[in-house]
Formats: C-alpha cells, sequence, structure tokens
C-alpha cells in the first residue's frame, strides 16, 4: 500500500467538508427560527365557531392561544392594543423611514425611504424579500387606491409615480416644485389630492394626470390632506398658525371651513373610514384633537400624552373608536375615542421621531417607521404573556423592573386557572 503523505489528508478531507457545506441545489437548506406572526389559525378557528359553535373563552394561559380570534371577531377594541414587540426590519443602507403601507391583501409590507428605495417584507415572518430604487429623492408619502390595483408614491423632489401590485412603474410626472406630503384619493380613485411645501393643495385627475385644481387657502407647508371616505370633501393640516386646518369641497374647488383649535402646525389629519364623521389632528401643540363633521366649530374630545410633537395618527380598520399615534418621543399611544387616558403605550418604541403608522388590514399587526433608520412590527400579546421585555416594563411593578436591568428573572405573579392549577390534582 502506498504512503500518503499528510497534507493529501488534510486536503482531501478539507474538500470533503466544502462538499457537504455546499449547496447543489438538491439538498434542503437548513431551516432557519423566525419570529412568526401567523394569522391563518384564528381566521380559520373564526370560520369555524361563527355559526354553529359557542365560541370558546381565552384564560390568561399560553395553552388558550389557538382560542384567539382575529379583531373581527372581538367586539373589545382593547384586544386590539398591539404592543408586543415582534421584529425590527433595517435595510442594509441604513437610512430614515418616512412612510409605509401594508399591501391590500396584507402579505407584505412597503416601506419608503430617505434614500428613494422601496422596500418589501414579508408580512407573516417580517423578513426582507425585495428592494427597487423607485426614486431619485427621498419617498415622502404613498397610498393605494381604494380598489387595490394601484400604489402612488410621491418624493421631495415633488414628483409622482404609479406603481402596479407586481411593483412595476407605469407613470411618473411632476405634480409639485417642492417635496410632496400627502396623497389621498377620491373614493372612487378616479381622482386624487396632494399637499405640498409650496402651501398648496391640487387635484388631479388619475387617468390623465392633469391638474384640475390649485387650492389655495393656508400660508405656509402644507403638511397633510386625507380624501373623505365617501363624500367629495377634503382636510388638510399645514404649518400655518392662522390656518391649521383647512376643509374643501373637491366639486367647487372652494374652502368650507378652518378649524382653529392649535396653537401650532397640524402635522397630520385623518377622517375615520367607518363612520365618516370623526376626524382627528395631530399637532406640534403636543395634542390630538378630535373633531365632528356635524360641528366642527367644537371639539369632541382632546387627547394629551406626547411630551413632545404628535407626528403622525392612524385609525384601526376595525374598531370605530380605536387608534394610534406617534410622536417625535418616540412613543407610540393607543387611545379609544371616549377613554380620557390613553389605553396602552409602548415607551421608547423607537429612538427618534416617528415617521409613519399603518395597521395590518386585519388589524393584529401595527407598523412603525422612524428616524431611526427602523421599521418595527407590533402585535397583540398572547393569552398568559408575562410582558417583561424592555418595551413592557411600564406595565410592570417596580421591583420586576429592577430584576429586569439586572439580567434576573423576574418574579412574577402566578394566575391560578380553575382546573389546571397543578396543586388541584394532588388533592
Amino acid at each position: 500500500m502506498a504512503h500518503r503523505p499528510n497534507g493529501y489528508v488534510s486536503q482531501q478531507m478539507r474538500m470533503q467538508q466544502q462538499e457537504q457545506i455546499e449547496f447543489d441545489g438538491k439538498r434542503l437548506r437548513k431551516a432557519i427560527a423566525r419570529k412568526t406572526v401567523d394569522h391563518n389559525t384564528s381566521i380559520v378557528r373564526f370560520l369555524q365557531t361563527r355559526i354553529h359553535k359557542r365560541r370558546a373563552f381565552v384564560q390568561p394561559d399560553i395553552g388558550y392561544s389557538l382560542n384567539i380570534l382575529p379583531p373581527l371577531a372581538r367586539v373589545n377594541p382593547m384586544e386590539c392594543v398591539t404592543t408586543k414587540f415582534v421584529r425590527s426590519a433595517v435595510n442594509k443602507m441604513r437610512c430614515p423611514i418616512f412612510c409605509l403601507a401594508w399591501t391590500p391583501e396584507g402579505r407584505r409590507l412597503i416601506t419608503g425611504a430617505s434614500s428613494g428605495e422601496l422596500t418589501l417584507w414579508n408580512g407573516l415572518t417580517f423578513n426582507f424579500e425585495t428592494i427597487l430604487q423607485a426614486h431619485d429623492s427621498p419617498i415622502r408619502c404613498m397610498s393605494w387606491t381604494h380598489n387595490d390595483s394601484w400604489l402612488v408614491s410621491a418624493d421631495h423632489s415633488g414628483y409622482v409615480k404609479y406603481w402596479q401590485s407586481n411593483m412595476n412603474n407605469v407613470k411618473m410626472f411632476q405634480a409639485h416644485k417642492e417635496a410632496i406630503r400627502g396623497i389621498s384619493f377620491s373614493p372612487t380613485d378616479s381622482k386624487f389630492v396632494t399637499c405640498s411645501d409650496d402651501s398648496t393643495v391640487r387635484l388631479w385627475d388619475f387617468l390623465t394626470c392633469n391638474e384640475e385644481a390649485v387650492l389655495r387657502g393656508h400660508g405656509a407647508d402644507v403638511k397633510a390632506v386625507d380624501w373623505h371616505p365617501t363624500k367629495s370633501l377634503i382636510i388638510s393640516g399645514s404649518k400655518d398658525n392662522q390656518q391649521p386646518v383647512k376643509l374643501w369641497d373637491a366639486r367647487t374647488k372652494k374652502s368650507l371651513a378652518t378649524i382653529h383649535a392649535h396653537k401650532n402646525a397640524v402635522l397630520d389629519v385623518k377622517w375615520n373610514q367607518i363612520n365618516g364623521n370623526w376626524l382627528i389632528t395631530a399637532s406640534r401643540d403636543h395634542t390630538i384633537k378630535l373633531f365632528d363633521l356635524r360641528n366642527l366649530n367644537q371639539e369632541v374630545q382632546q387627547f394629551k400624552g406626547h411630551k413632545r410633537e404628535s407626528c403622525c395618527v392612524k385609525w384601526h380598520p376595525i374598531h370605530e373608536g380605536l387608534f394610534t399615534s406617534g410622536g417625535s418621543d418616540g412613543y407610540v399611544y393607543f387611545w379609544n375615542v371616549g377613554n380620557t387616558e390613553e389605553v396602552g403605550v409602548i415607551k421608547q418604541a423607537h429612538d427618534q421621531l416617528v415617521w409613519c403608522l399603518d395597521w395590518h388590514p386585519l388589524g393584529h399587526i401595527l407598523a412603525t417607521g422612524s428616524n431611526d433608520h427602523t421599521c418595527k412590527f407590533w402585535t397583540r400579546n398572547r393569552p398568559g404573556d408575562k410582558m417583561t421585555d424592555k418595551f413592557n416594563l411600564q406595565t410592570n411593578s417596580k421591583a420586576q423592573e429592577e430584576a429586569v436591568a439586572n439580567n434576573e428573572k423576574p418574579q412574577m405573579e402566578e394566575i391560578n386557572i380553575p382546573g389546571l392549577d397543578i396543586y388541584s390534582n394532588s388533592h
């Protein structure tokens, strides 16, 4: 038997190890454990129990997680306060996230960054899917049509682009000479409205891209605009302290009313998509105010919680009175109409200003985009969750906070469920 040198043997072993590591297209890749929020189980459970069976009660135990139903099947809006952190999504080229939008079916989240890139994230596992260079300047806003066929995005240079659902760019034109801050579609999708830093609100025909009207009245940058879900009414919020919020008629192209309710710039305005009567405004005076279309002269309710500017607001897609807000302090608050205090809060959800918020179409996940270059996903707490992560420490006692800060196991109060107590079986 011929003698082989040790170098030959070691080289042969390295080649065998390399063959085992390389992927040849035939063997399955190694599975990677990812955090997943799968809503299919709750939807199937809802379909099974909606008619012929009595719905099971959910007890505070992890074993009852399979009995969770989607927000559509629940009456209590408090069950949709999404304070549980799931995952943080960051692009390789770190840059602020100015806007985001879920796809209509909820399978993906689209984020628009200051680099002009559109990034698609998976809606179940929240991992990166694809990225494309959509604009040459920062993407400031985007909106889906009501028929879920088109996505329209606008950038800091005043350009507007049309996108199909497969992210194919079809049309581009310049709508403003300065940054566009908001886009909203009419109920029929035949028209849309844009607002800009040039202190104007412009009305556009979607098919021909022709400008139909220029609504002038604000004396400074117009920061937000929203079209009524069923009527030809447009609401806009601006930096102008004299005329911060204005109501427009899209048919006559005239101003109908001016709301003098805030002491500083209004950064976001939103109609309630369910009843069509409520309107919320977020301002730099740290407050959020609720108005009723039937009596705009008097505010219905004021929400105080943010220590700094209130930057963005978003109504819940299922529950009429529930909405969330993000501020420049990085906090995310949850509010319910009629409650004087917040119903939920995520302290230090982001390290910097929260630019945008959007609910999943089913209402069980909230996505937030921030100036700290991250997009974060939040979901509902499962039954029996101890809520010991750093975002939910404000709900725990001081002793539990100190224990978590010292990397110790906090002493949580155990909940004894009738019939499931470990001592009940021994007696």
